[in-house]
């Protein structure tokens, strides 16, 4: 994608993020490579499906194919409409005599208001649920997962990897409350947005989706990979790792270049959270979040008279020096 190319999706994303137009559709492959790793949480629980159009989503259809595999309590998935009553689906048992319990035992209620994720009616849904799973709204992202930690629900969700950068959400990063799950191959999927105009290459284009790279899954739901430490190679050295003109803290380019042996504080890319084990690195704030740190001399982190874009401000546990901020 070269610089105009860029600039017109970037035109395209802000229009829709102002205008709420958030129909994004997750392919089911990209649904069934993250929820393999889940398998376990699911069984005798009640999965809410809040932001999907049951009859459209890829997600109400992964778990009405795998009710019994997973071995699920209720699905239940709501319908939003913007200015009329909605409707939600349900499968809880079998319905229709044949044995087993799959999309075919679904049933429709009518509902008393919109569907929207924050009305009464989907709020007392969420009440009875486990675990929510679904591709939110990005423009409403803050505000849907308030409402996950508010009511206290386990969940696995879509977000951009931008979202790690809003301070209500990165406060929740470093105080462990949710992390990061596997990912889509690449950093980037392909949905299906009826309000995108797709600016991707030949290879990556596909008829009918667009493809929005830095998405990704956010959860609480305990997994393998958040405690897997981070394979380290390389050795510190003042040349490859300058310190920053305003901060005492070594700066790192690439997750991979992370040094083995620096005890001192460190900015590295959010793409840095991907790799994160809370057993080996300390979270100790991000670049302009000032409250998080006061010693912070300036806006952010510069080097060499520029700035330098977004860093997350850790620390290696499993090194000894202790870090006065």
């Amino acid at each position: 994608m070269d610089s105009t190319e860029k600039k017109s999706l970037n035109k395209n994303l802000q229009k829709a993020n102002k205008e709420k137009n958030d129909e994004f559709y997750t392919q089911l492959p990209d649904i069934e490579r993250e929820l393999k790793h889940y398998k376990d949480h699911f069984k005798g629980k009640v999965v809410f499906c809040n932001c999907d159009d049951p009859e459209e989503s890829n997600f109400f259809r992964y778990f009405a194919l795998n009710f019994e595999f997973l071995g699920l309590k209720k699905l239940i998935t709501t319908h939003f409409e913007k200015e009329k009553n909605s409707y939600k689906l349900e499968i809880e048992e079998d319905l229709n005599g044949d044995g087993k319990i799959n999309d075919l035992d679904k049933f429709k209620t009518p509902l008393n208001q919109s569907g929207d994720f924050r009305s009464d009616e989907c709020i007392e849904i969420l009440e009875e649920a486990d675990i929510v799973v679904t591709n939110p709204p990005f423009s409403l992202f803050r505000e849907y997962v308030a409402q996950l930690i508010e009511y206290d629900k386990k969940f696995v969700i879509i977000g951009h990897q931008n979202s790690i950068t809003y301070k209500e959400i990165f406060k929740l990063i470093k105080d462990n409350k949710i992390w990061l799950g596997y990912g889509f191959s690449g950093g980037a999927a392909h949905f299906i947005n009826k309000y995108y105009v797709d600016y991707a290459t030949a290879g990556d284009h596909k008829e009918g989706m667009i493809r929005v790279s830095g998405v990704t899954w956010f959860t609480n739901l305990e997994i393998k990979k958040r405690h897997e430490d981070l394979k380290l190679y390389q050795t510190y050295n003042e040349i490859d790792y300058p310190k920053y003109d305003n901060y005492d803290a070594i700066n790192v380019d690439k997750t991979k270049d992370i040094p083995i042996d620096y005890d001192g504080v460190m900015g590295v890319p959010i793409t840095f959270m991907n790799k994160y084990s809370p057993e080996q690195f300390e979270i100790l704030g991000l670049d302009d979040h000032r409250l998080e740190y006061p010693n912070w001399r300036g806006r952010g982190p510069d080097l060499n008279g520029k700035p330098i874009y977004r860093r997350v401000i850790v620390k290696n546990k499993k090194l000894s020096r202790k870090i006065d901020l």
